[in-house]
This record gives structure tokens, sequence and C-alpha cells, in this order.
């Protein structure tokens, strides 16, 4: 009960950091925005394309695949918001003072990345049927908010453990997010020359889209738990 209650502390002091950053506090309520543009926008443009080439479609086969990086856009914006803050308290040493108190290694980052992570796949999950594009099961919508949630875990972990400071954390963001293309491949390579880039999660939800198969999911589960575990490793060692 004790670590509970010192994840929950741990987690309102994250907020209030927040709170007092107004670019980290943007980031965090720019998830509706971008849902807002891609519900609106995206459909708009395909009627504008289609009067224009006189083609029946023109993006509409790729709905699901803008589905797939909305999902992971929340997830990977809240994961950037903890991993800034951890990199904040790293060059101001606090983290190693909360190392040693009954929070403990393992109950800040549970503090810092999963319960960020965790309220991520919530909003994403009631997000998605709103501002999605492609119409979806209930079952595979929710796999596209665990599936974004993990690979904003992995972005987070990449970034906390591969930068030593706020600045190299910014620009590192923007390289690990790079990941959500893997969603791409099966759309614009065959198999079984897509399979290449299978080591990338991403890659197997736009496998499971794709080819309506939610039984890729577990490819992803699989594949990102592997990512994570190295990682946590790593962090460790940092």
């Amino acid at each position: 009960m004790s670590r509970i209650r010192s994840i929950s502390i741990s987690f309102i002091h994250m907020l209030k950091f927040v709170k007092k950053d107004m670019m980290l506090l943007a980031a965090g309520v720019s998830p509706v925005m971008i849902g807002a543009a891609i519900r609106f926008g995206i459909p708009f443009i395909e009627n504008l394309l289609v009067k224009y080439t006189g083609l029946p479609y023109v993006m509409e086969p790729y709905y699901g695949l803008i589905d797939i990086l909305f999902a992971a856009i929340t997830p990977v914006i809240f994961c950037f918001v903890a991993a800034m803050v951890i990199l904040e308290e790293h060059d101001d040493h606090i983290d190693r003072y909360l190392f040693v108190t009954d929070l403990g290694r393992r109950g800040y980052y549970i503090s810092r990345i999963i319960v960020p992570a965790v309220i991520a796949f919530v909003i994403t999950a009631a997000l998605l049927p709103i501002f999605g594009l492609s119409d979806q099961v209930v079952a595979v919508e929710v796999s596209l908010a665990i599936a974004g949630t993990l690979q904003g875990i992995i972005i987070a972990l990449l970034v906390v453990t591969l930068s030593s400071n706020k600045l190299e954390g910014m620009a590192l963001t923007k390289l690990s997010s790079l990941l959500m293309l893997g969603a791409v491949v099966p759309y614009i390579m065959p198999k079984p020359y897509s399979y290449i880039l299978s080591f990338m999660p991403s890659f197997w939800t736009g496998m499971m889209i794709n080819e309506n198969n939610i039984v890729y999911m577990a490819a992803c589960v699989a594949v990102s738990m592997v990512w994570i575990a190295l990682l946590g490793i790593a962090s460790k060692n940092k």
C-alpha cells in the first residue's frame, strides 16, 4: 500500500512540474486538436482529390493506416512529456534521491512512464471511435490503442536511455518516432520482403489492419515486450 501511495504522490508531483512548462502542457492537450484535424481535414482533402483526378478514391484505402498513426500519437506525446520530466530530474539529480525512498527505481519509472501510458491508452481508446477514419470493430480499436501505448513506452525508454539532457531528448524523440512508420511497410512492400522490418512493433499493427487479421496483434505485443525488456535493462545500467 505504501508503494502505491508513493507512486501516486510521485505522479502528482510530475503533473505539477508539467503544469509549469507551457510547452509540455500544450503537448498534453494536442491529441484532441490532431484528432479533429484528421477527422475533418482528411475526408475534405479526399473529396477535393477525387474531384480533381476523377478517380473513385485516392486516400481512402489508407484510412486504416492513418488510424494506426493516430492511435500512436497520444501515447507518444504523453510518454514524450514523461521522458522530458525524467531527463530534467536526472539533470537536477532528483531521481537519485527518489530511488532511495520508498518509491524506489521501479516505482519511479512506473509513476513517470507506466501511469502516463495507461492514461494515454484510455484517452486513445476514447478518441479512436470519435476521430477514426476507418470503420473498425471495438476489438480492433482497443488493439490499436494497446499497440500505440506500447509504442509510446518504447519511445520514452529510448529517449531516457540514450539521452543525457532534454535537448538531446527532443532530438531523439523525433528520430525514434520513425518507429511508427513501420506500419506503412505492409501497404507498400510485398511479402516476404516486408518482413525485413518485422522487428518494428508498428509493422505488425500495419499487417493487422492491412490484412484485416487481429491475430497479428499478438506478434506486435511480443515484439514490443522484447523492446521494453531490453531498454529496461539498458536504463538500469545508465
